[in-house]
């Protein structure tokens, strides 16, 4: 099966079930959308009384009821099945033939307007203009959003960054705001405003975001040194980060738990997709909710699972670092991150171990040697080396996505060699994916020896979920 992107099938089903009415937020981009939504239905639940916030992430993670998101608490299967009936009785009904992202989808759309939120923060699947979360009126829209534009999906979306800008801006709406986020291809913002403007809708930019020092009086005790031996292991801290809003008249002081410098754009954008919410007409009732105190708690507890995600195994015994990073924008953001965070270490711990265990979908324009060159060979600063071993290894085929396939290990392992000769390979493909994945940890945790180490589990959300399952969380 085929991904065949129109609005066609959906809008004949979506007639056939309750009109969606949600106030929401639209959000789209490469990279980053995930993690930009997650910060702006954080920041929204943590008014003061809080705002009922549902929220639609695609891919799910572990489970398909996962990306459904209300109050910051995936919904009950009995939630989802039972919406999903409905869905699955008007598609059954009318014919339309609809895909199952369509499906889940309108699913999501129907939770939503049966719990009456208050907002609702809707992530694009892929693209924007024939995007089936595009179905949504005019009068829904608050605001809409784009995250940073790169080369993704580019059989469906234009072979050029241009292309993929132009078909993800087409979510704005007429009269209603337009948040453009930090780029880093020049020419996407003049054919975004293009776009924009097209459409009659605000074309607004990102907030400045400025990195701080830690202030004990506002943030608490300092944090401990970051240390990769360290029993219990201690995630390193949240970013201290600076901003102003519009509708407040100080500064808010927050703290930013999700890593990596490009946590800096998405919150960025966050962080001025709230406030073009803020100054809505439609939410002037509940603008005195929110205080600076409440932003800074609502990023403090901001939560993106499989983006940059510590985590620690009992057996074997071992430190993991999970990430989606699935392209070689997102690889280079995880090679950054990587680099960073060696400087962090003491000076014990100059002589390291970093283990990636990787897989890859199968995509027409993107190839296992483009996603992998960012992170291999892995770049360490003066002074301290890393003994650097790969895994290769396939994912589950995820639930609903039957034309989701991985890459097969053979062809990764050459990808690898060309990239990093001499690399310690691991390859597995004569097992179910759950059991190369445990294999791959057991091997990854063996190739640490005495040294300070760290799995780096990456390539493709669908193997960040196999992890889950195995961590069962």
């Amino acid at each position: 099966m085929s991904i065949d992107l129109t609005l066609d099938r959906i809008q004949r089903l979506a007639r056939h079930l309750p009109a969606y009415t949600r106030p929401t937020c639209h959000i789209a981009g490469t990279n980053g959308k995930g993690s930009a939504a997650a910060l702006v239905s954080s920041m929204l639940s943590s008014s003061t009384p809080p705002l009922s916030v549902g929220r639609f992430n695609s891919p799910h993670l572990v489970s398909v009821q996962d990306c459904i998101v209300i109050n910051n608490e995936s919904v009950s299967l009995q939630v989802y099945q039972s919406a999903r009936a409905q869905v699955e009785d008007a598609e059954k009904a009318q014919g339309t033939g609809a895909s199952s992202f369509e499906i889940l989808t309108l699913t999501a759309l129907l939770i939503f307007e049966r719990a009456q939120l208050d907002v609702v923060v809707l992530e694009v699947g892929m693209g924007g203009r024939l995007d089936a979360t595009n179905i949504i009126s005019d009068e829904c829209v608050l605001v809409s959003a784009l995250t940073a534009v790169d080369l993704d999906h580019q059989a469906f979306l234009g072979t050029t960054v241009s292309a993929i800008a132009a078909e993800k801006a087409a979510i704005a709406r007429r009269g209603k705001p337009f948040v453009l986020g930090n780029q880093t291809h020049p020419e996407v913002e003049a054919i975004v405003a293009e776009a924009v403007n097209a459409t009659g809708a605000e074309m607004l930019y990102a907030l400045p975001v400025l990195t701080r020092q830690w202030d004990v009086a506002t943030d608490g005790p300092e944090p401990p040194p970051f240390s990769l031996s360290a029993t219990p292991f201690v995630p390193p801290p949240p970013l201290p980060v600076r901003f102003s809003m519009p509708c407040f008249e100080h500064p808010v002081l927050a703290l930013l738990p999700l890593y990596g410098e490009h946590q800096l754009d998405n919150l960025a954008l966050a962080v001025s997709v709230v406030s073009a919410m803020l100054m809505s007409p439609r939410l002037a009732s509940i603008r005195g909710r929110f205080s600076n105190a409440s932003i800074a708690q609502g990023i403090r507890r901001a939560h993106w699972l499989g983006r940059l995600s510590f985590h620690t195994l009992d057996a074997p015994p071992a430190l993991v670092l999970a990430d989606g990073a699935h392209n070689p924008a997102s690889a280079t953001a995880l090679a950054a991150y990587l680099a960073q965070l060696v400087t962090l270490l003491p000076a014990s711990e100059r002589s390291i171990s970093i283990t990636y265990i990787l897989a890859l979908s199968h995509a027409e324009h993107k190839t296992p040697r483009e996603t992998f060159a960012p992170i291999l060979p892995i770049a360490t600063p003066p002074g301290v080396s890393a003994n650097v071993g790969v895994a290769l290894l396939r994912f589950s085929p995820p639930e609903g996505m039957p034309w989701v396939r991985a890459v097969a290990p053979t062809e990764l392992q050459a990808a690898v060699q060309s990239l990093a000769p001499g690399t310690p390979t691991w390859v597995d493909d004569t097992a179910e994916a759950a059991v190369q994945l445990q294999r791959a940890l057991e091997w990854a945790a063996e190739q640490r020896g005495e040294k300070p180490g760290l799995i780096v589990l990456a390539g493709s959300l669908y193997l960040v979920a196999d992890f889950y399952r195995l961590l069962a969380i």
